[in-house]
């Protein structure tokens, strides 16, 4: 967990590489595991890990821990990324579950934001060819004699434990990151020299469960995660060093050890973990950043003994600006020249630059002005390309929002951004949106938990199925940057590139437009966005024309079902609405005028053959091309996999952009209906659409179209040389900084 603890693991590699078990001199290298959850002290920590010599300390394979701080899409890639720059191309890959263990021993589904750094390596991630965890764990233990470090939850290595026992004897030991015995925590006290005007939040509680720890003040993270999980990892009678919160609570971060790294930078490695510390600093929600499943002691039969840090060692050099032995050595090695990164993405191509491709539509007719809102699916960002593609003077995309309650994480929006950058369109405004549905806690994920780890969703959203990495790399990507005139504590060193927000996006595209104009939505996700408008926006329903709706589910006497197929409860539910159905209740009753695209609709154009042969015969471009890769790859995972065997409800997404652009060429038929949206609190009927209700609103629900033609005109489109790509991929634009030569495009 990054914060004023960000040195929490770390201490665990100085216990290693500081304890008896390296002071045998001759002694043959540790043969090293490490399982994270990828946050962003694991970070500070593997670089610190590369930097030692392999004869000492040999790093044979890294896990992901997806339960906890980061997604699994993300995590794998920048962990590929961080060891393409470090040289370390031979260490694997796994990727874990993002379920848990239950208190019956139960397996929960286990399939398989920091600074950008480098994306240029050749390894990503490839659904159904990504090393799983347990295959990694079972390769490498079983191999030889291996130290397992522990520095998330639990989870993966009791997996491994309880699948694999006669593979303990080759675990040496286990250290562990995490629990707290007998410490304090300073998280939340007020400095010595505070005013009356700062009130104690978390201070003295044993553990760090900053979000809920009022009713568990004693859990730390890291068991909190899978409590079940590390009773049996303790249980495994393998040896075990605890390193818990009594440790690390040690070493805070002092603005004297800050003000002394911001002077040491000379690797790559080093500039990037001083850059991610200084962002926390500066978006640190308080003024305090500086300070100078619980475990506890018990008797009885319960009881394990381990081996439990207590206390960074001081300096003994009293005349150091640091006080702890531990911040010397990370600075030390952190620095060093020896086993140092490569490059970093911008001097690894010596003609590298950054530009932003923005049309010039100064003497063009533009037309209907639309706002597309998505949650990035592949059916999106499918949808995505083929309104880029649209002629401007028939439609005017005007901005781009984005709902993080859906296929994706929010971190995804980059790929947006590279999508943008590919179709010279760097000028389209992109805003972040709830991450959560309307009238649930801020850290729930009541609906969203229906999205699957994989068959679709999460990480390979996240990643676009591996193919996300072959797009040309924007200059715009997500930031942690901030402004004190959106809310914040304090400006960052470049409030200019904060990340707007859905509504401010809302407001940006309103306050420019023509006020004869009116605006068209098209929606693909979850219609968090579209509520929250409503909700906030007074003039809303003045200003916009008309609301596409990709979703929802009319039930009809053939009994056919809805596409929410993690939820078997509901059986008539679509998810763009059971993703939440409050939202979807209040759009739906407002006074706006809705076309709704119903799955009905939407299943008469899945067919994945129909796509594929259609731009198999037509010419050729970089976004037909790419759409067509794609594609392919999910034909491929559904005629492979039963778990990807839905796989052609994200085909259906498509219809409400190529809709809004054909609109009379597919002769459209439409027919109104009063209906309303059940968002009762229960999942098992939330989301789905009630048309039999008298008091219901009167929609415009798509009946028939010319579903014949539709591929075709699809193609016909992405296959048009007019608003082409601008740069066709992410090996162009490596070639173009490669070389000294003028970039071929005509945009400003």
């Amino acid at each position: 967990m990054m914060g004023r603890g960000v040195f929490y693991w770390l201490l665990l590699l100085m216990v290693l590489c500081f304890s008896r078990f390296s002071a045998a001199g001759g002694a043959s290298a540790k043969r090293i595991l490490v399982d994270s959850d990828v946050d962003t002290d694991d970070f500070f920590a593997l670089l610190y890990l590369l930097k030692h010599n392999r004869s000492a300390f040999d790093l044979k394979a890294v896990t992901v821990s997806a339960n906890a701080w980061t997604d699994a899409g993300h995590a794998v890639n920048q962990l590929y990324d961080i060891l393409y720059m470090m040289d370390r191309d031979d260490i694997p890959v796994g990727v874990g579950g993002d379920g848990g263990i239950s208190e019956d021993g139960t397996i929960f589904p286990n399939v398989g934001g920091f600074l950008p750094l480098i994306e240029q390596g050749n390894r990503r991630y490839i659904p159904l060819q990504q090393p799983t965890t347990q295959q990694v764990m079972i390769d490498t233990i079983s191999a030889g004699p291996t130290t397992v470090f522990l520095i998330g939850s639990h989870t993966n290595f009791a997996i491994f434990l309880m699948s694999n026992p006669h593979l303990r004897t080759n675990v040496e030991h286990i250290y562990i990151m995490g629990g707290g015995v007998r410490s304090k925590n300073p998280t939340g006290c007020c400095p010595k020299d505070a005013d009356t005007s700062c009130k104690p939040r978390q201070c003295g509680d044993r553990g760090n469960l900053y979000t809920a720890y009022t009713s568990n003040p004693y859990a730390e993270f890291n068991m909190f995660a899978d409590p079940f999980a590390a009773y049996q990892v303790f249980h495994s009678g393998i040896p075990i060093t605890l390193v818990p919160l009594d440790a690390t609570n040690t070493i805070p971060i002092s603005e004297q050890f800050f003000m002394v790294f911001e002077q040491q930078q000379l690797t790559y490695e080093a500039q990037y973990c001083f850059q991610s510390l200084k962002f926390t600093r500066d978006t640190w929600f308080d003024n305090q950043y500086y300070t100078d499943g619980y475990t506890k002691e018990v008797t009885g039969l319960d009881r394990v003994r381990v081996l439990v840090a207590t206390k960074a060692k001081a300096n003994k050099d009293v005349t150091s600006p640091l006080d702890r032995e531990f911040f010397i050595s990370f600075l030390e090695v952190l620095n060093q020249r020896l086993h140092s990164g490569r490059f970093n993405f911008t001097s690894e191509f010596p003609y590298y630059r950054e530009i932003l491709y923005k049309p010039d539509f100064t003497n063009e007719t533009r037309g209907r002005p639309v706002v597309f809102d998505m949650d990035m699916s592949a059916g999106d960002f499918l949808a995505l390309i083929y309104l880029l593609k649209a002629p401007v003077e028939a439609i005017d995309l005007k901005g781009i929002l984005v709902s993080g309650n859906g296929w994706a994480n929010a971190a995804t929006i980059d790929v947006i951004y590279d999508v943008l950058h590919m179709m010279g369109r760097d000028d389209i405004p992109v805003g972040l949106g709830n991450v959560t549905a309307l009238g649930t806690p801020t850290l729930g994920c009541k609906y969203v938990r229906a999205i699957p780890q994989g068959s679709g969703g999460l990480i390979d959203s996240d990643t676009l199925y591996g193919l996300a990495r072959t797009l040309p790399r924007s200059p715009r990507r997500y930031t942690a940057e901030n402004s004190v005139k959106y809310g914040a504590p304090r400006n960052t060193d470049h409030p200019e590139l904060r990340q707007p927000l859905a509504f401010e996006v809302w407001q940006s595209i309103t306050e420019k437009r023509n006020p004869r104009d009116k605006i068209t939505i098209l929606t693909n996700g979850p219609l968090t966005n579209l509520a929250n408008i409503i909700i906030s926006d007074k003039n809303a329903s003045s200003i916009i024309e008309r609301v596409y709706i990709v979703g929802g589910h009319i039930i009809d006497g053939n009994g056919e079902k809805g596409n929410v197929f993690t939820v078997p409860s509901n059986k008539y539910a679509e998810f763009n609405l059971f993703l939440d159905p409050l939202a979807a209740k209040k759009v739906i009753e407002s006074d706006i005028d809705i076309t709704l695209v119903p799955l009905a609709a939407q299943r008469k154009v899945s067919s994945f053959r129909k796509f594929i042969q259609t731009l198999q015969l037509s010419p050729k471009t970089p976004e037909s091309s790419f759409a067509s890769s794609l594609l392919k790859l999910m034909l491929n995972l559904k005629q492979k996999h039963k778990a990807y065997s839905h796989m052609d409800i994200f085909l259906g997404e498509l219809l409400g952009a190529v809709l809004l652009v054909e609109n009379s060429n597919l002769t459209p038929r439409t027919q109104l209906k009063p209906i309303s949206v059940v968002a009762d609190d229960e999942t098992s009927t939330d989301g789905q659409i009630v048309t039999k209700n008298a008091h219901g609103k009167l929609v415009n629900i798509l009946d028939h179209f010319d579903s014949e033609s539709y591929y075709t005109r699809f193609a016909n489109l992405l296959s048009n040389k007019k608003q082409s790509a601008v740069i066709g991929s992410f090996d162009e634009q490596k070639r173009m900084w490669s070389s000294n030569t003028p970039d071929k495009s005509f945009f400003l």
